[in-house]
């Protein structure tokens, strides 16, 4: 799939990879698509500019010299909501697991097409208006969802179970509200990645279980036997009600 021709101006870029002509090609053809595109080639140096530069979408290699990817991205989500896309030379279960448990949205592993990377990340950034969609509220509708000690309000971005606020990242939020905005349905997997990425996100489906097992860890749902969100075998997912 090719990158849109029509991207909108104005989205920040921060590409990290110490492959300096990596980078470079990366920071290319997301130029090409007008995004202002800040690079570093290393950990610290990735962390002044996501400070400096506050951006949109973090193109994030797993090793670097000094502070890594996975520490770049434990500290990036203190203080930045931006879309992470972790780039990793291993293809396994372990190494994703791990890279989305710290907070990333997406993974691809080396080599990948520069033209699909960016195709990710402008499916990424139409996200808001997908969500938003799903998560309309109607005249009628409380402004919190509610199943049993679990509070969503979508309007605000904000979970909680009993007292206690969750920190959830972007992309479990988005999970979250998609499933919440319609209890009684069961999604499968293409339909939760076309309701949070956009119907022209392409990848591997199973990326939505490692989101799902995160967010569940993070309501404290037991997997055996959840509360919140429901496994429906050979299916995929539905929002339980937390009794």
């Amino acid at each position: 799939m090719a990158p849109s021709s029509a991207a909108t101006p104005g989205y920040r870029a921060l590409v990290v990879d110490d492959e300096v002509s990596l980078a470079d090609v990366v920071s290319g053809y997301l130029e090409r698509e007008h995004f202002e595109v800040v690079s570093a080639s290393d950990g610290a140096e990735a962390l002044r500019l996501a400070r400096e530069n506050d951006p949109d979408v973090v193109v994030l290699d797993l090793s670097l010299p000094g502070i890594d990817g996975l520490e770049v991205c434990r500290q990036l989500r203190t203080f930045s909501d931006a879309y992470v896309v972790m780039l990793t030379a291993r293809d396994t279960e372990v190494d994703t697991i791990v890279g989305l448990s710290v907070g990333a949205d997406d993974y691809m592993t080396k080599p990948f097409s520069p033209r699909e990377l960016v195709a990710r990340i402008h499916a990424m950034l139409r996200r808001p208006r997908v969500v938003s969609r799903l998560a309309e509220k109607t005249a009628a509708e409380p402004p919190a969802r509610v199943f049993g000690d679990l509070r969503i309000d979508v309007s605000a971005r904000e979970a909680s179970v009993g007292t206690g606020p969750i920190n959830l990242t972007r992309t479990e939020f988005d999970v979250l509200a998609a499933l919440s905005a319609r209890p009684g349905l069961v999604f499968t997997r293409r339909q939760l990645l076309e309701a949070v990425w956009g119907d022209d996100w392409f990848g591997n489906e199973h990326l939505i279980d490692v989101h799902i097992g995160h967010l569940r860890r993070k309501l404290g749902d037991d997997p055996a036997k959840p509360r919140y969100v429901l496994t429906v075998r050979g299916v995929g997912y539905r929002m339980g009600s937390g009794r």
